[in-house]
């Protein structure tokens, strides 16, 4: 019989653990950073984490599976299986405040909406430029290097940035 106290101790050490599987398209960020992981279950037996991907087309899905499968089971010695979350949907708020700001320090202007308010075109409009901050920008494309990002030109900077948008589900 596992104790309370020893759940807890190993939660911490999963949640830890997630918190070194950085994203493969954005990599100073976590999956933990980018909310997409909603919880995780622990038995004697097996560590169940459930995954929401940002988009589900999303080319990266298995590799961040399998990156969550390695990392868990290198730290608890545990057998680990990753599921996609199909009751939760991702959705931009999610991402942290850390994650926002390590977003911007990257190079790549945070979402700039609440994206459960829904999300349109005029909302990719305005964006404050990762360099220097000034608003004074232009969506130059809606589509970035991946399905999450816009691009942008800042006319103060003269510097192009991606944004990552904000997304609703």
């Amino acid at each position: 019989m596992v104790s309370n106290t020893q759940i807890e101790v190993l939660e911490s050490l999963i949640w830890d653990a997630l918190g070194r599987v950085q994203d493969p398209e954005i990599p100073v960020l976590s999956l933990v950073d980018l909310g997409m992981i909603s919880s995780i279950k622990i038995s004697k037996e097996l560590i169940e984490v459930y995954f929401m991907p940002t988009f589900t087309g999303c080319p990266a899905i298995d590799m961040m599976q399998k990156m969550i499968i390695e990392e868990v089971e290198r730290t608890t010695a545990i057998k680990t299986a990753v599921i996609i979350d199909r009751v939760h949907a991702w959705n931009s708020d999610m991402i942290s405040e850390a994650g926002k700001k390590k977003l911007v320090k990257f190079g790549i202007a945070a979402p700039n909406i609440k994206a459960g308010c829904g999300v349109t075109m005029l909302d990719l409009q305005s964006v404050d430029c990762p360099f220097c901050e000034s608003n004074d920008t232009v969506l130059r494309s809606p589509f970035g290097s991946t399905l999450c990002r816009a691009m942008h030109y800042c006319n103060h900077c003269k510097q192009s940035f991606e944004q990552f948008k904000p997304v609703s589900h």
